[in-house]
């Protein structure tokens, strides 16, 4: 029986039983319980090092002036160089406790580091240079959950209260009465704190050799630059941060978006916004009055979204945490942002991040598969090319160079001519 069908039982069981005064059931469960640090040393852990670190894990990717910035979930932030797509060098690396996203304008690389935001000076991408922390800029993030049981957050707060910061998880087996566990919150407890597990183009990109701009960043990504500002996405709230002045500062209160906003990509003047059931649309025209415009649903299932000349792309997947077993790519006229509307959908493998530039679409399902999209109705039979045995995670697509994120690495191709698009080069992934 599964630990939610086992939860409801027990409830149930609970409901005939309470009127018998020394009846008592209890109820076994798995859970996770906090594992802390204190505040101080926390926040002192940071390291930056020119010296590069073994490639262990893959995360979220950001491309800016010739340098590729990815992080390793919850470690750090490796810096490859990327002038020369056939030979990438990792040249650095910045210890950060906590991060997953990260954006870069102007020389200044922002990344979370759970509950902080923090920024370093990167004008020389390979020693980048700590500027400063925001503290409690993101107060509710959790760290990611890898397994099926939820989380006690009466703890964490308990933790919070004396200062300390979450950072991992351990999991245990509680038996206890049925009427203390319902008094925690009990399986809607559990239910709530699922949203806690969950796990873009920018609006000015940089040359190969330019300075200044705005980064790249993929399509998994929860950090976006818009004008002077940076949106983050975090749970089911927006965070809006002035990047205007010496040290960036919170610009307004946060916005409610909606359950578990997972991705975010600026196109125009609007963000669009993916999560477990669907596609939202907001205008920033007022870029501090994000103003909702329209949702579109979909099965529920983990979904990035990519946007060029009014078409928006989605992808949805199954498993982990995700939903149910589906697996799409779904395209979307938008060109009235208030009225989006289906076009068609495709069956895939189990697609994840995505890309597309100038009609050329990049989709991570089984390897990489690249087609031409210039009619979403005829897409499957326009594939340009399939490569394949490859656990592609995110994409980015610029100057006519694929940068692909994988489970083993990090892959790069040409796609000069898309009639012949040919791999540049790869740079391993340290298997775990």
């Amino acid at each position: 029986m599964n630990s939610k069908l086992f939860l409801l039982v027990s409830f149930f069981v609970f409901l005939m039983t309470g009127c018998e005064e020394k009846v008592s059931e209890t109820v076994t469960y798995r859970i996770n319980e906090p594992l802390v640090m204190d505040a101080a040393m926390f926040r002192s852990s940071v390291k930056v090092s020119e010296e590069p670190h073994a490639l262990t894990g893959y995360g979220k990717i950001s491309y800016y002036n010739g340098y590729l910035f990815m992080s390793e979930p919850g470690k750090g932030i490796h810096i490859i160089d990327n002038q020369n797509p056939a030979n990438p060098r990792a040249v650095g690396y910045i210890e950060l406790l906590g991060n997953a996203d990260l954006s870069v304008r102007n020389d200044i690389l922002y990344a979370d580091s759970y509950i902080d935001l923090v920024w370093f000076d990167v004008s020389n991408p390979a020693k980048p240079v700590l500027q400063g922390r925001l503290e409690n800029a993101f107060p509710e993030v959790l760290p990611i959950v890898e397994n099926q049981s939820g989380i006690d957050y009466q703890m964490c707060m308990e933790y919070k209260e004396k200062n300390k910061v979450v950072i991992g998880w351990k999991e245990v087996e509680r038996t206890e009465k049925v009427e203390d566990y319902w008094q925690r919150g009990g399986f809607w407890g559990w239910v709530r704190n699922g949203m806690f597990l969950s796990e873009a183009k920018m609006d000015m990109a940089v040359g190969a050799n330019g300075g200044g701009g705005n980064s790249i960043n993929g399509s998994m990504s929860r950090f976006i630059i818009y004008k002077n500002y940076l949106y983050s996405v975090m749970n089911n709230q927006m965070q809006i941060f002035d990047l205007s002045g010496a040290k960036p500062s919170k610009a307004t209160e946060d916005t409610y978006v909606g359950w578990n906003v997972e991705t975010i990509f600026s196109y125009q003047e609007y963000m669009f916004m993916g999560t477990p059931t669907g596609m939202l649309i907001y205008s920033v025209e007022e870029p501090l009055k994000p103003t909702f415009l329209s949702s579109i649903q979909h099965v529920f299932g983990c979904d990035p979204v990519v946007v060029e000349d009014d078409i928006a792309y989605v992808t949805v997947h199954s498993g982990n945490l995700c939903g149910q077993d589906a697996n799409e790519l779904l395209i979307f006229d938008v060109k009235d942002k208030k009225k989006p509307r289906q076009l068609v959908s495709y069956a895939m493998t189990h697609p994840k991040g995505l890309g597309i530039d100038n009609k050329t679409l990049f989709v991570c399902d089984d390897g990489l598969k690249i087609y031409n999209a210039s009619n979403p109705q005829t897409l499957m039979a326009n594939r340009l090319a399939h490569f394949a045995d490859i656990a592609g995670y995110d994409v980015i697509p610029f100057n006519k160079v694929l940068m692909m994120i994988a489970e083993d690495g990090i892959h790069q191709y040409d796609y000069s001519d898309v009639s012949k698009i040919s791999k540049l080069s790869y740079l391993p992934v340290k298997a775990q």
